[in-house]
């Protein structure tokens, strides 16, 4: 099994409404996020894809749902303030933990038809969640 990894950096906002400590209050993250695709045969260049294959998939959708955007679950009652003031904002239908968005890049680069290994997403240098199918 061949297996190669690209990262990808962005920036959200959130929170986490029922945390006991303090990621109930909004803060944000300068975030990587490691997307792993894996192969059992190589293709016609010798490689599992092309880097910037997995690049120009996963980064138009972190640009377009996760990048600079305020992540919160949709009950979040700071909503309608966000709305009212036309600030950017994505309601998730779970709470925007690292663990979900690690979930919701793998499944979106799984649906572009990518073998995806793992997502793995550093929240801090020393903190990471990571999802994968079985």
């Amino acid at each position: 099994m061949y297996t190669i990894t690209k990262e990808v950096y962005f920036c959200y906002g959130h929170r986490l409404m029922n945390h006991a400590g303090k990621c109930r209050n909004l803060h944000g993250h300068s975030v990587k996020a490691a997307i792993s695709i894996k192969q059992t045969q190589l293709n016609e260049q010798g490689m599992v894809c092309d880097f910037s294959d997995i690049k120009h998939c996963v980064e138009a959708y972190i640009d377009e749902h996760f990048d600079h955007n305020f992540l919160l679950h949709k009950n979040d009652p700071i909503i309608p303030l966000l709305k009212e003031n036309n600030e950017r904002f994505w309601a998730l239908d779970e709470h925007p933990t690292a663990e979900i968005l690690a979930k919701m890049i793998f499944q979106y680069v799984k649906q572009q038809n990518f073998n995806v290994d793992q997502v793995v997403l550093w929240e801090t240098a020393s903190a990471c969640a990571c999802y994968r199918e079985d």
